[in-house]
């Protein structure tokens, strides 16, 4: 999951960014702690063989993400408010309404996954910490979430700078990493760990990259914040050409973690290493200071993280309220500009999918897939929305077919990848997401009767049936035990 820069250099700086400038926000934007946990979670489930045809399409299906962002930010400038506007403008209100609800309870649980990571972390030096699950770890975490919120509300807003310093924390160790993964290379574990069947059933190679899935696109997902930084470069033409370059730089380091492990440790090995599995395998290859030096990364690069999206968090709350789409109460501020309710509701969330940590099972990997999940529907939406103008010919009046044709098979490549990553969740987080969306239905409700609005339109009565449906099917899983945490 990465972070993402929500400010930019003012007055005469902002359209002075040069292509390596803005490809380095890009890439220091999409690094984030998810590559710490890369070579275990690839290890349980593929070989190298399986990872390399991974990385392949979510390298393709997530670049047809990004270009969508382009083209929306392109063909729809005025649509500034965020991953959500898009959701409403192209199929309404309620459309909207769900998928920023969605991308607020991705940013939770994704900040959620980044306290039991650091617990997991600090569990390598002191067992009481466990996984980030026990007792012990969620109270310090606890101590963490609202220290964020007492320094956010204060008006600690400045996420850019902290990025930065943070971007070296995290980006520096990596490159360390798989530098010294490939000095230690070893040919005979790399043939072994080609396709892994030798280690026992990993099951077919369809089977192997669907279970990668869900990780190639936690570590992808602020990949439209590149869309963001179209506004600084000196030329707009740039911003597609740093997108480019940022994407696959990201994408180059995040299959050499992957790759490099293999090369040095066998698979079964990869699969049973502690998360996070980068500290494990690198301190494998040169002793104990190797377990310091990632693990001082982890956590100064999860915390600045955290901080980045709990700012987002709050804000994908904080200005559907402001539009009218969420209840008024969440657009009010604080004396510091901070959007107050907004934030307390967030860290709220945080707090209770912490305790909900302790009752289940691998809080770490599910926390990261319950991330994933929710993101899907705005990511979806989005490319959906791009799909239906460049079909319906909307926006591009004085653009040349060709372009439009590009944009428009693009746009359905996108929407394709966003339906298999539904597909590749499984059943259980599509259910899970509905027990969130659903109760959520109730600030839709509220935001509507306060602005006098019509509640649904048939089609919105259709969706929210099936939400409910869902729902209710998976609160029944959860209660019978046929859904597990």
């Amino acid at each position: 999951m990465s972070t993402q820069t929500e400010n930019a250099p003012a007055g005469g700086a902002v359209a002075k960014m040069s292509v390596p400038t803005l490809t380095a926000m890009v890439v220091g934007g999409m690094v984030g702690a998810g590559v710490f946990s890369l070579p275990a979670r690839f290890g349980v489930a593929t070989g190298i063989l399986g990872s390399l045809i991974a990385w392949a399409i979510a390298g393709t299906g997530m670049l047809m993400l990004a270009f969508v962002f382009q083209t929306l930010a392109i063909r729809k400038p005025a649509l500034d408010s965020g991953v959500f506007i898009y959701a409403k403008a192209g199929f309404g209100d309620y459309a909207g309404f769900n998928s920023a609800i969605g991308f607020w309870a991705s940013s939770v649980a994704g900040n959620t996954f980044y306290w039991v990571f650091i617990g997991a972390t600090v569990g390598g030096f002191f067992d009481s910490f466990g996984d980030g699950d026990t007792v012990l770890a969620v109270a310090v975490s606890t101590v963490g979430v609202w220290l964020f919120h007492y320094l956010i509300a204060r008006g600690v807003r400045d996420a850019a700078v902290i990025n930065r310093i943070v971007t070296v924390f995290k980006i520096i160790p990596i490159l360390v990493f798989i530098v010294v993964m490939f000095f230690a290379f070893d040919a005979d574990v790399f043939a072994d760990n080609w396709t892994a069947y030798g280690y026992g059933d990993l099951g077919s190679l369809n089977e192997q990259v669907r279970n990668t899935m869900l990780i190639t696109t936690f570590v992808f997902i602020g990949i439209e914040g590149a869309s963001v930084y179209s506004r600084y470069a000196k030329r707009r033409e740039d911003v597609g050409r740093a997108t480019v370059l940022g994407f696959l730089s990201v994408l180059s380091i995040f299959a050499l973690v992957t790759l490099s492990s293999y090369s040095v440790v066998p698979q079964p090995e990869l699969a049973g290493t502690r998360q996070p599995s980068m500290v494990g395998v690198f301190q494998s290859q040169v002793g104990d200071w190797g377990e310091v030096f990632i693990s001082v990364a982890v956590i100064v690069s999860v915390l600045g993280a955290y901080l980045a999206w709990t700012l987002m968090a709050a804000e994908v709350m904080y200005i559907p309220a402001r539009a009218d789409d969420f209840p008024e109460f969440l657009g009010r501020e604080n004396e510091a500009g901070t959007p107050i309710t907004a934030l307390v509701v967030t860290s709220l969330g945080v707090q209770g999918l912490l305790a909900l940590t302790l009752f289940v099972n691998d809080a770490l990997n599910f926390m990261l897939d319950l991330a994933t999940s929710l993101a899907l529907l705005p990511y979806l939406l989005a490319a959906a929305y791009a799909l239906k103008i460049g079909l319906t010919g909307e926006s591009y009046e004085d653009v040349p077919a060709g372009v439009r044709r590009k944009e428009t098979i693009v746009a359905g490549a996108a929407t394709a990848y966003t339906i298999f990553l539904f597909d590749a969740a499984g059943m259980k987080f599509l259910l899970l997401s509905t027990v969130i969306l659903a109760p959520a239905a109730l600030l839709y409700v509220k935001a509507r009767s306060e602005h006098g609005k019509r509640l649904f339109t048939p089609a919105e009565m259709g969706l929210f049936a099936l939400i409910v449906t869902g729902a209710i099917i998976g609160g029944i899983g959860l209660w019978t035990g046929r859904i597990t945490l």
